[in-house]
């Protein structure tokens, strides 16, 4: 294979190799900060990352907060103060090598006050910024307040160019980078539009030459674009290494440093990814966020599948087909179902689904009671995790609601993230991941259950596999 070029990357020359910055508690201080050490990119997640009390514990964040308004202060002064923390641990790990980097989603709540208080709290820690799910036109304006690097992550030379021209063309030194990330092999939440099949996955090579052509009519022909989603041996992508149609290149890795000793995720998760099989990893579209997202499919999200499988279209009167009358709770007025759906109705309701919730598109879906207890808990607990959730309607707006009504096909996304990276159940949570976690099972680097120390896979990682 040809030999891995260095480039600089947020003010040195580092092995173009970049740690996935991935979501709660996945990608920390202690494992961005080795990444650093070998020399590379390493990326902490600043998405509600965990403070320690005096002992060295993980303080839980719990909230005290009577209103989601309230909650969501309690939150965004957790994610800062975790934030800086994370920060620090990775400069003291890293021993000055490599360059540290965060990780931050534009649509969280709180994402322009979290992103300033970290920097200004952990001046001189963080080098560079990743930043993606939505558009984040300002984070170019708050790196360069703080002097780092800015990196978006974008999936189409169309998003890009929209960012540079609404914004990046103003703060052009900062750009450190350009985050490709592949929208049907990326694992968390992907960028996907609504003009392209998530059943028909589209060759990268096109797309990124496409970005590359269109960083250059901005002149910027020696800014990196780093590959991320799908990205598992180097020498796959052997044929983007001195090409001068893709430029500078530098490769993201997700998955694969899940499998470390320093990842934070809990050992029942790392056992978990060694026996995954191809097609384990299932795009799906239950996020509050509104975005596809990849995740193993496990009990958790088969539950989601078929809650929404559970599901017939309402009218509020006698129209068309709709004459059944149906009753919604125990007070109210009734709705009407087809005869087909009536029917379909008893027999879920017979299955011991007898609770019927009503949804923002008109249609009932159906669950136990238990199940619609925890969701209507779920609901009202909303602490504001996200700029706008469809789960609880929660909206960081003045009204502090999105003005739909909240959906019970989707999930508190805050709770279950926790709750798997803190030591949950790995079967009833969110379990994010890329689409080739299935080649744990296959690469001999992991054969007898070997789990490398993060050192030891930037090594294996530039030899191009």
């Amino acid at each position: 294979m040809k030999a891995l070029k260095s480039l600089v990357m947020s003010g040195r020359e580092v092995l173009p190799v970049v740690e996935g910055g991935k979501g709660i508690s996945v990608s920390n201080g202690e494992s961005s900060g080795a990444w650093a050490a070998a020399g590379g990119i390493g990326t902490f997640s600043g998405v509600n990352a965990d403070s320690y009390d005096a002992q060295g514990r993980i303080i839980p964040q719990i909230y005290h907060g009577k209103t989601r308004k309230d909650r969501h202060l309690e939150l965004m002064s957790y994610a800062i103060q975790g934030g800086i923390t994370q920060a620090q641990r990775a400069h003291d790990i890293s021993g000055g090598k490599g360059r540290i980097h965060m990780n931050v989603l534009w649509e969280m709540g709180g994402a322009e006050h979290i992103l300033q208080g970290i920097l200004d709290g952990a001046r001189g820690l963080i080098h560079g910024v990743t930043c993606g799910a939505g558009m984040p036109y300002r984070v170019a304006e708050i790196a360069a307040k703080f002097g780092v690097s800015y990196y978006p992550i974008v999936s189409s030379a169309r998003a890009f160019r929209a960012l540079w021209l609404r914004a990046y063309n103003k703060y052009r030194e900062g750009l450190g980078g350009v985050v490709y990330e592949d929208p049907w092999l990326a694992g968390g939440h992907n960028g996907l539009s609504n003009s392209e099949d998530p059943k028909k996955p589209e060759d990268p090579m096109p797309r990124v030459i496409a970005l590359r052509a269109q960083m250059n009519e901005y002149g910027l022909q020696n800014t990196p674009i780093v590959m991320a989603g799908g990205v598992w041996w180097i020498s796959d992508w052997e044929h983007w290494l001195d090409n001068p149609e893709i430029g500078p290149i530098a490769f993201q890795f997700g998955t694969r440093p899940l499998l470390t000793q320093e990842s934070p995720i809990p050992e029942a998760w790392k056992k978990k990814l060694l026996t995954l099989k191809n097609g384990d990893v299932f795009l799906n579209k239950f996020s509050p966020t509104g975005f596809y997202s990849s995740a193993v499919n496990n009990k958790f999200l088969q539950d989601l599948k078929d809650r929404s499988e559970r599901q017939v279209a309402y009218a509020h009167e006698k129209v068309g087909a709709h004459t059944e009358s149906f009753q919604v709770g125990v007070i109210g007025n009734p709705v009407y179902l087809t005869p087909a759906d009536i029917a379909r109705a008893n027999a879920w309701k017979a299955q011991g689904y007898t609770q019927a919730l009503r949804t923002p598109d008109s249609t009932l879906v159906f669950v136990t009671p238990d199940d619609a207890h925890q969701i209507k808990t779920d609901q009202a607990n909303c602490m504001g995790c996200l700029s706008a959730c469809a789960f609880s309607n929660w909206s960081q707006n003045e009204k502090g609601t999105t003005g739909h009504m909240p959906d019970p096909r989707s999930f508190c996304i805050q709770k279950t993230l926790q709750n798997i990276s803190h030591g949950g159940d790995v079967d009833n949570s969110l379990m994010f991941s890329g689409h080739n976690a299935y080649r744990f099972a296959q690469d001999p680097f992991y054969a007898d259950g070997f789990i490398p120390t993060v050192k030891q896979l930037v090594e294996r990682i530039a030899t191009g596999y």
